[in-house]
């Protein structure tokens, strides 16, 4: 009985180290059709900074990868961390918001191991600050097989 408790513990413990992958994106959103029209973005704002800090902007990558992005508010603004949402650009858009929830922060999204079918994937974050100032940002993900 003492060697299976041991070996149940040692397997309890071996398979909370391993990096288990969460889905970003399925494969049945990414075979949707892209959406329509251009995505248009504001020029200046005195809006939060929204800067993809992980993966590289346009540079492949192998799911599943680390998904992380960074939020700078201005001034003596908070980012509020509930106003923001991700969306995956398809037709129809594709809510992301829900499956980062874990991962959103004052401070960005941080998401370990997101796993995201190949292909080239828009994806639209937005957020807002305490004073109501809001900023939409396009990122674009390239993942490799």
């Amino acid at each position: 009985m003492k060697f299976t408790k041991a070996v149940l513990a040692s397997l309890v413990l071996f398979t909370s180290q391993l990096a288990i992958s969460a889905p970003l994106i399925s494969a049945k959103e990414a075979a949707l059709p892209p959406a329509a029209g251009t995505l248009a973005t504001r020029g200046i704002s005195r809006g939060p900074a929204v800067k993809l800090a992980s993966p590289e902007a346009d540079t492949p990558v192998v799911a599943p990868f680390d998904f992380k992005v960074s939020f700078e508010p201005r001034g003596d603004a908070k980012i509020d961390p509930g106003s923001v949402k991700v969306v995956y650009m398809k037709s129809p858009f594709v809510d992301l918001t829900p499956r980062l929830k874990s991962a959103i922060s004052a401070n960005g999204i941080d998401l370990a191991k997101a796993d995201v079918p190949p292909g080239t994937h828009t994806i639209r974050v937005t957020v807002k600050d305490s004073e109501g100032r809001e900023t939409n940002s396009v990122i674009n993900l390239v993942v490799n097989k």
